[in-house]
């Protein structure tokens, strides 16, 4: 079983900064991609970033130039650096982990990832 435990949300302003951590459980968090998530009330789960096992990462348009995703596979964790929040940022954030390992293409949406954090929440104010 896979536990993944996020960390770093908060309130913030707009323009504001915060890093969101996402530390997993097991011995293979090397193998897969990892993605982060979006909820806000009343709409559905977005993609934001992803890392793949490789490196190579993937983010929504609505968060290029803004959020960096990066990985440190000794640590097990994968990190979500955003900067230049918008109120429209405004969610509960998920940290989940690609269900099969070492797949060659990024995937976005969220029933391709099996396990989930519990979320962690962002709050920008205008």
């Amino acid at each position: 079983q896979v536990q993944l435990v996020e960390s770093g949300g908060g309130l913030v302003q707009a323009g504001g900064s915060l890093r969101l951590s996402c530390t997993a459980s097991g011995r293979t968090f090397s193998d897969y991609t990892m993605g982060w998530f979006r909820q806000a009330p009343g709409k559905e789960r977005q993609f934001v970033a992803a890392i793949k096992w490789s490196g190579g990462t993937r983010y929504a348009d609505s968060v290029k130039g803004r959020f960096t995703i990066s990985r440190d596979n000794t640590k097990n964790t994968v990190y979500l650096q955003m900067n230049s929040l918008k109120p429209d940022d405004t969610a509960l954030y998920y940290c989940a982990r690609d269900s099969k390992s070492l797949r060659p293409v990024t995937r976005t949406a969220p029933s391709e990832y099996d396990y989930w954090g519990q979320g962690t929440q962002v709050t920008v104010s205008s």
